[in-house]
């Protein structure tokens, strides 16, 4: 198992790419603690993997609030009795529309959810990591970041934040042995692809996948392994980077 007795928190753990990797992380033996803004999806997640002989726990919280973010890693600590690899998946969008139509509410939401839940992870994890002597941060971007579209310009930006302070805080953070690295999913079929879209039509769904060399939308699974090697002790030379689970739409 290669991440026995590993703590664990995954944001946005209760649908998409965050489910996948809370399921995939206890299949290795981690112990999870799986977060969401919503009840529901986060609390079957974390059920599920129990039923399962695994070990993981539900915490509601929004990843833009930093005392939401202390209440979350104080519940880690006291059920699980540690903390090793925080997982930034929670992510959000606005509807793909030209730049000048997106609202000003929507971008600040996606600014929140996108790139100061990042920063609030730093401020309530890394006073922990550092103190335990390292720990790891997965932050997930987004190919949108590397290879923009147009219709997402905000979101675009966003994306591009997250990988950038990502990479700096490799850099800061290396002395204290806190890895920070940084996976980038393409176009997924998770419930934000409609928004992506614009339109959810066979024919847009269509025009998204012809950019994809591989022939096919990310996948969980997809992401939850490049992110359990990155958050394994296998990778414990690498920080800073960066690695495209897209299928060739990067090259």
């Amino acid at each position: 198992m290669r991440l026995k007795n590993k703590i664990a928190i995954v944001t946005g753990g209760g649908q998409g790419f965050g489910e996948g990797i809370a399921r995939r992380f206890a299949d290795e033996g981690c112990k999870v603690i799986v977060n969401d803004l919503k009840p529901e999806g986060g609390e079957k997640v974390a059920k599920d993997i129990v039923a399962s002989g695994g070990q993981a726990k539900f915490v509601q919280g929004d990843v833009s609030k930093l005392a939401d973010w202390e209440r979350l890693v104080k519940a880690t600590l006291d059920a699980f009795g540690g903390l090793h690899i925080v997982i930034n998946n929670a992510g959000t969008t606005h509807r793909n529309q030209p730049l000048l139509e997106v609202s000003e509410e929507a971008f600040d939401r996606v600014y929140a959810v996108n790139v100061k839940s990042i920063y609030q992870s730093a401020k309530a994890v890394v006073p922990h990591f550092r103190k335990q002597g390292g720990g790891v941060f997965v932050n997930i971007a987004s190919t949108a970041g590397v290879r923009p579209r147009p219709g997402l310009v905000w979101y675009n930006g966003s994306k591009g934040a997250a990988i950038v302070c990502s990479r700096a805080m490799a850099v800061e953070l290396a002395p204290d042995k806190i890895r920070v690295n940084v996976v980038n999913p393409v176009a997924g079929d998770t419930p934000l692809l409609a928004e992506f879209m614009g339109t959810d039509t066979p024919e847009m769904r269509a025009k998204f996948m012809s950019v994809i060399p591989l022939g096919r939308f990310s996948q969980p699974r997809d992401i939850a392994n490049a992110c359990l090697y990155l958050a394994s002790d296998e990778a414990d030379f690498i920080t800073g980077a960066c690695i495209e689970v897209d299928g060739g739409r990067c090259v």
